[in-house]
């Protein structure tokens, strides 16, 4: 079962996290694999690993991208890592790591040839439990693949890119990593924040292990896992 830890706020989530990845990184060798949702939740921890120096070996690996995404779109998981990730933390564009829909398989052949993720970072949809495009009901040994997006997940996605201007202007298919490209990394972090995702939090302290209708409690199968919650969130 996962580590549950409640901070203050979104910004206290982010400094502890960024320190965490900072410590992690610095104690490790050759490249580091962090495992980087798109989004709102993961920003206060982008912005204050910014202020990290020496993240010399860091590798941005993004969960997803949606099918035909142009790379500058509000939505694309490419402009956000570009961005939002890399550019603060002066990542090289040759070290940011995005499925390719023609090849999903690849991208777990080249983190595990790299060494593995070493940190995965972790949102939970607030309607369904998705974790990246991953809706309910997805295998628990799942990898990289192409799948269509659920219309639960879509509407969250609504929220989080408010530049749609529908819920038909939502892409319904993408590229993601799987439950298992997740679990097999060394460390999991979930955070949650705001009072939209309380009852993401409820569902989430409420089991003790993996429930496939609620893929982001993939959490509670890993030996190294933790729910980050803000007071905000909490149920």
């Amino acid at each position: 079962m996962a580590e549950v830890v409640v901070l203050e706020d979104a910004k206290a989530i982010g400094a502890r996290l960024a320190a965490e990845i900072a410590a992690r990184h610095d104690s490790s060798e050759g490249p580091y694999l962090l495992g980087c949702p798109g989004g709102r939740s993961l920003r206060t921890t982008y912005r204050a690993l910014a202020r990290v120096p020496r993240l010399t070996r860091l590798v941005v690996v993004m969960m997803d991208e949606y099918i035909g995404a142009p790379p500058t779109a509000h939505y694309s998981c490419a402009r956000f890592a570009r961005e939002e990730i890399a550019a603060p933390l002066g990542v090289p564009s040759e070290r940011i790591w995005l499925p390719d829909p023609g090849d999903p398989e690849a991208y777990d052949r080249a983190a595990e040839e790299a060494g593995g993720i070493d940190l995965f970072l972790l949102a939970s949809g607030a309607s369904d439990g998705h974790v990246a495009f991953l809706p309910p009901g997805s295998r628990r040994d799942g990898r990289t693949s192409v799948l269509e997006i659920a219309e639960t997940t879509r509407r969250d996605n609504l929220v989080t890119f408010p530049g749609f201007a529908s819920l038909a202007a939502v892409p319904d298919r993408g590229v993601s990593v799987g439950l298992g490209t997740i679990s097999s990394a060394r460390a999991l972090r979930l955070v949650l924040h705001g009072p939209d995702k309380r009852d993401a939090a409820r569902r989430l302290l409420a089991l003790d292990c993996f429930d496939p209708d609620w893929p982001a409690s993939i959490v509670h199968e890993h030996d190294d896992a933790q729910i980050m919650i803000a007071q905000d969130a909490m149920p």
